[in-house]
Order: structure tokens, then C-alpha cells, then sequence
């Protein structure tokens, strides 16, 4: 597997720099389509699946967005890549096969150019995706609708007039639009505001996941918020309702921050050099405590409390630190015992790389 195909390997958003990135590292927008005629997901067999890919290859060839898309094969790679994929937010958990020990069924594959990628014979035949460095709901979906509007005049979608794009999951139906944001949210956590908050986004058709989407765990304090629905309302009320939520919700944590630095100025501080001096010292970490680590990092860096380490390195370190690509990286398998103590030492190499962060 050979991701220097890739533009940044396929992270072009954790350069942040996009709108709000000390908050929102990024920006996601996914539509799921089916190929008309074409048994969906559930009832499919291989020969169908099969004539999905082929369906889905021939329309990116002739199309200007995917015409020099990077094919990756699921169902001929190794659990390792498919892992390291899916940490770099390029495919789901279901489409690498990681939730079972059999390979990914004929016809799984993911097609990415630039920042758009297409995962193919997930749960619907289609998942079109992107994502965005930053607050970016409107740049990232004229980006992710491009493809989809070219696509459709080549692949007929299955669509009903009454019910819009046809999906495997009901909750799909309609648009097949799910937008999501990737925020980071230690104010409201620390300030024991985070409950209302996530109470409230329930309220007004809103969802809260982990940091990789339905089914993940939240860890150092990273919150994915998306829409809930996906009928009866166009793509931009959906992409429009989600923005104006979003922006309270960043008002809320810079709020939330701001009473932390006017009532517990030293704590707050001492909590974000702590921090940074375990991950520059440490000698093992265990991902959840290197996620949690970051966040009193990030969090000091938004508040100028710690002049350093830049955003970008924080993101990197973000998907580095995961196991697929410590793995890869010393080449080791994925269960090796040793990958905190290699963990640990890639935090320490990447900080130091970074200008001098000394105490004021």
C-alpha cells in the first residue's frame, strides 16, 4: 500500500487551517447512494458487489473529480493496512473489516483523490465523503456534492420521489447526507458544563459520537457532532442547522474557558504543563492517555498558555500515535507489547523537532 499516492496521505485536514482550528479539527461530509437496479448491502451477493465496483470505477474514470482517484482493494489487503486506513478517517470500521477476523467481502474498496474519497459496497453501494481542516461545512460540501452530481449522471442512484436517495438504513433515507464536525471540548468538560450541553444537542436533532464516529468511545475530550436526520429537509437546512449549532457550541467552550482562566488560573496552567511534560518524558503511553494528555496540551496552546507545540503537530499526533501506524512505523504487528514504549518515544522525537517550549 503505497499512501505517498495520496496528497499529505490523505490528511490534508490536519494541517490546521481551517476556520475555528483550535477548536474544530475538522470538518466531515458524507452521503451514502445506491446503485438503481442493484440489490442493496443486505441482500447483495458477491457477483453483485462485484458489478457495484465495476459500476463505480468505470463513472470515476470518465469523470474530471475522480478521473486519477488512488483505488485501494479491501478485500485484497492485509488487516493491518485496512487498520491504518481506517485510522486516517479515510474508511469505516465496517468497510475494513475490522469488526470481524474474515477479510472484507468482493468488491469493498475506497477511491480518494484530493480530498474526496468514495468507499464502495459499505453498508449502501456508495459512501461519498470528505473532510476539511477546520469549521468548513460549506467548502467541504460543494466539494463532497461535486462528485455526487457528476457520479449521478453516470450511475443511475436509486431515488423515489416521494422518499429521496434510497438507503440500506431508513435513517439514511432522503438526502443520505450525514455532516459531522471533529470538536474539542475541555472547557465544558472541566467546568462540568459538558451534559447540558450534550443534552441540549439531542433536543434539536443532533448527535454526539467519539472520535470515530458510531460505536467510539470519547477520549480526550473530542466530540464528533452530526446530524441525526437525513429526511424531510433539504442538504442546505441540514448543513445550515448544523452550522448554527456548531457556532453555539464553540461559543460555549471559548465561554467555558474563559471562567477557567478568570477562577482557576493556576490550575489550569499547572494542568497543561503537566501534561506537556509527561508526553515530552515519558517512556510508555497507552493511546487513551496520550489522547488525554494532548487535550491539556491543545487546551493550553488555545489559551497561550503554552507557546508551543503548533496545532499541526498536536493532529499528527493525534493519528500517529494509533496502532496501525506505530505499527507500520517500526514494523512491528499490532499486538506487539512493546508499541507504548515506541509510542512514547515517537511523542518525544516529534516535540523535540518542535521549538523550544520552556516555562515562563
Amino acid at each position: 500500500m503505497d499512501l505517498t499516492l495520496l496528497p499529505d496521505g490523505g490528511m490534508r485536514w490536519l494541517d490546521a487551517s481551517g476556520p475555528k482550528s483550535t477548536i474544530v479539527l475538522s470538518t466531515r461530509i458524507r452521503l451514502a447512494r445506491n446503485v438503481r437496479g442493484i440489490p442493496f448491502s443486505q441482500r447483495a451477493k458477491d457477483t453483485d458487489r462485484k458489478a457495484v465496483l465495476d459500476r463505480v470505477q468505470e463513472a470515476a474514470a470518465a469523470s474530471d473529480h475522480l478521473s486519477s482517484a488512488v483505488a485501494f482493494h479491501l478485500d485484497e489487503m492485509e488487516r493491518p493496512e485496512r487498520q491504518l486506513l481506517h485510522e486516517r478517517h479515510l474508511i469505516s470500521k465496517e468497510l475494513a473489516g475490522l469488526e470481524r477476523e474474515s477479510p472484507p467481502r468482493p468488491g469493498a474498496a475506497l477511491l480518494v483523490q484530493d480530498q474526496v474519497g468514495v468507499m464502495v459496497n459499505e453498508e449502501d453501494h456508495l459512501r461519498l465523503h470528505g473532510m476539511w481542516s477546520g469549521f468548513d461545512l460549506e467548502d467541504a460540501y460543494a466539494a463532497v456534492e461535486s462528485v455526487d452530481a457528476e457520479l449521478g449522471t453516470l450511475i443511475p442512484f436509486a431515488f423515489h420521489p416521494e422518499f429521496g436517495y434510497l438507503t440500506s438504513c431508513p435513517t439514511n433515507a432522503g438526502t443520505g447526507l450525514r455532516a459531522s464536525v471533529l470538536i474539542h471540548l475541555p472547557g465544558l468538560v472541566l467546568t462540568k458544563e459538558i451534559n447540558k450541553v450534550l443534552q441540549g444537542l439531542s433536543q434539536v436533532g443532533l448527535t454526539f459520537r467519539g472520535l470515530y464516529g458510531e460505536g467510539s468511545e470519547v477520549v480526550g475530550n473530542f466530540f464528533q457532532l452530526s446530524n441525526q436526520t437525513t429526511l424531510g429537509k433539504t442538504e442546505d437546512e441540514l448543513i445550515d442547522h448544523l452550522g448554527k449549532i456548531v457556532r453555539q457550541v464553540v461559543e460555549y467552550e471559548e465561554q467555558a474557558r474563559d471562567v477557567l482562566l478568570r477562577t482557576a488560573p493556576e490550575e489550569v496552567e499547572d494542568k497543561t504543563w503537566r501534561a506537556y511534560g509527561l508526553l515530552k518524558h515519558a517512556r510508555r503511553l497507552t493511546f487513551e492517555e496520550t489522547m488525554n494528555l494532548l487535550s491539556g496540551v491543545r487546551l493550553g496552546v488555545g489559551l497561550k498558555l503554552l507557546p508551543g507545540p503548533g496545532v499541526y503537530t498536536l493532529n499528527k499526533l493525534l493519528i500517529y500515535t494509533q496502532l496501525a501506524h506505530l505499527a507500520a512505523m517500526d514494523d512491528r504487528s499490532t499486538g506487539d507489547r512493546e508499541l507504548p514504549t515506541v509510542r512514547a518515544a515517537f511523542v518525544r522525537r516529534l516535540l523535540e523537532d518542535e521549538p523550544n517550549v520552556e516555562p515562563r
